[in-house]
């Protein structure tokens, strides 16, 4: 497999075959771009990334064992000029935000792929940022909002499992009346109803997953 000097090599990254197969015909069409590697695991994302050194990596987030998130911490400690593209089924702001914080470049949600992935690859290799703009509404709306701290986000990962404050209090070795307080908390935080929506706006924006 002979690659061209000035073309783009592409890692793609994603635990569901169709997709990467979806990609890889997308990427064969365009002379300038070349799909060098592909692996279905965060795990397998670093280990194809050391040895060939893509220029581009597109990233699932939601694969089993090492997350895309982690993937991505894990290549930037590495190769902290490592150009990264998110590729997920998710819009949420928290989830983009954690993406982008850990140093991705671009977020793209797949059902979009098709149209705007070959010019979001030669923007981030141009040194550019691209978010899509559902995506960049939603950090918009949610910048000044407060953040769940890393117990809460147990806490409603523990309440969308379907666990009273009596379970939760004993799953996390804290009193009853402490998980009421940060189920409280988290409902004020999401601006949720109840429990329930709680649980469906953590899941819309990112902050869980299931």
């Amino acid at each position: 497999m002979v690659t061209e000097p000035n073309q783009i090599r592409i890692l793609a990254v994603d635990d569901h075959p169709l997709l990467r197969e979806g990609i890889a015909a997308i990427i064969a069409t365009q002379p300038d771009l070349k799909l060098v590697a592909q692996a279905a695991t965060g795990e397998g994302a670093v280990d194809q990334f050391r040895h060939t050194r893509p220029d581009i990596t597109l990233m699932d987030l939601q694969m089993p064992g090492m997350s895309g998130l982690d993937a991505i911490i894990a290549i930037r400690k590495e190769w902290p000029t490592a150009r990264i593209i998110v590729l997920t089924t998710y819009a949420g702001d928290v989830l983009a935000q954690r993406a982008l914080k850990a140093g991705a470049q671009a977020y793209i949600l797949k059902n979009l792929v098709d149209k705007e992935l070959l010019e979001t690859i030669r923007c981030v290799h141009r040194g550019m940022k691209k978010i899509q703009p559902d995506v960049a509404v939603q950090l918009a709306n949610h910048t000044a909002e407060p953040n769940l701290s890393a117990r809460e986000v147990e806490v409603l990962t523990l309440v969308a499992a379907g666990n009273s404050n009596r379970l939760i209090a004993a799953q996390l070795s804290i009193d009853e009346e402490t998980a009421k307080s940060h189920v409280k908390s988290i409902l004020a935080k999401l601006g949720a109803r109840d429990r329930t929506h709680a649980v469906t706006l953590g899941l819309r924006r990112g902050v869980i997953a299931l």
